[in-house]
């Protein structure tokens, strides 16, 4: 029997060897000359789960925030559409009924934007406490810029640490200060039936402050997740996020922080037509 096993030949993602498992993955890159094709409007639905707890770990509240994003428009824009959260209490109570967010139907930028969408204007018709809002925007901006922009330095199973991106501005509202942004490309896989490079994010030990509606916010933040990315197109296929923060908030007239920590976990999928 194990010397049946020794000598069977072993088949992984359509190549062939025999005794020597690592063979099949020697040379593996990414092709480098892939560009992200945009022949017509494409939309994703975002949905981010929010898990307030106490601290010793018990689930005392949850949300629900959905959005449909839309980019490749004319002009190349892109939009939001039918933003939603819906709220929930303990860790298996049914959500309530989702309560559409009016202020971002049809909410309409570039598609080429950057760092504009961290600056105060960028929001114009947003409430001030429309943080969550806001982080649909700016999550799937991260997606967007982890899958496109460093494609072509990434190597298999090694760290490509992020440059640039170490204080972020949060609209006015405060700042997000990154340790270590690191990706990391760890295979190929299929998700809807299209073949796709898996990459891994992560970026912990990050620091937050935040200043909202009177409002006293200091705190620290760890998130990852990963990404799938056609090798067709460089369209995203499936994106996840998680995100693991704990806070000091302190209240107008109050002598101590109140501590809060949430836990959030989020999913991009391509709306199919």
């Amino acid at each position: 029997m194990r010397s049946i096993i020794l000598t069977s030949t072993i088949l992984l993602g359509g190549l062939a060897y025999g005794e020597d498992p690592a063979a099949a993955f020697r040379g593996w890159t990414l092709p480098a000359s892939l560009e992200l094709k945009v022949d017509a409007p494409r939309s994703w639905r975002f949905i981010c789960d929010y898990y307030h707890l106490d601290t010793k770990g018990k689930i005392i509240g949850r949300e629900r925030v959905s959005g449909l994003f839309t980019r490749g428009l004319p002009g190349n824009k892109s939009r939001w559409n039918d933003v939603s959260v819906a709220a929930a209490t303990g860790d298996s109570d049914a959500f309530s009924a989702p309560k559409k967010r009016e202020f971002m139907e049809g909410f309409t930028y570039s598609g080429s934007v950057g760092n504009e969408m961290l600056e105060p204007g960028f929001f114009p018709n947003f409430p001030p406490m429309a943080m969550q809002e806001r982080n649909l925007v700016w999550d799937t901006a991260m997606f967007e810029g982890f899958a496109y922009l460093p494609f072509d330095k990434l190597k298999l199973n090694e760290p490509y640490h992020v440059p640039d991106i170490s204080n972020l501005s949060l609209g006015g509202a405060g700042s997000f200060r990154h340790k270590d942004v690191q990706l990391i490309w760890t295979g190929f896989s299929k998700r809807n039936g299209v073949e796709c490079a898996v990459i891994d994010y992560r970026a912990y030990f990050n620091t937050l402050e935040l200043k909202i509606a009177g409002l006293n916010i200091v705190g620290r933040s760890h998130y990852w997740g990963q990404i799938w990315v056609s090798l067709t197109n460089k369209q995203i296929e499936y994106g996840t996020l998680f995100e693991d923060v704990l806070m000091d908030m302190t209240q107008p007239g109050a002598e101590k922080p109140q501590l809060m920590s949430v836990f959030r976990i989020g999913t991009l999928e391509p709306v199919k037509k």
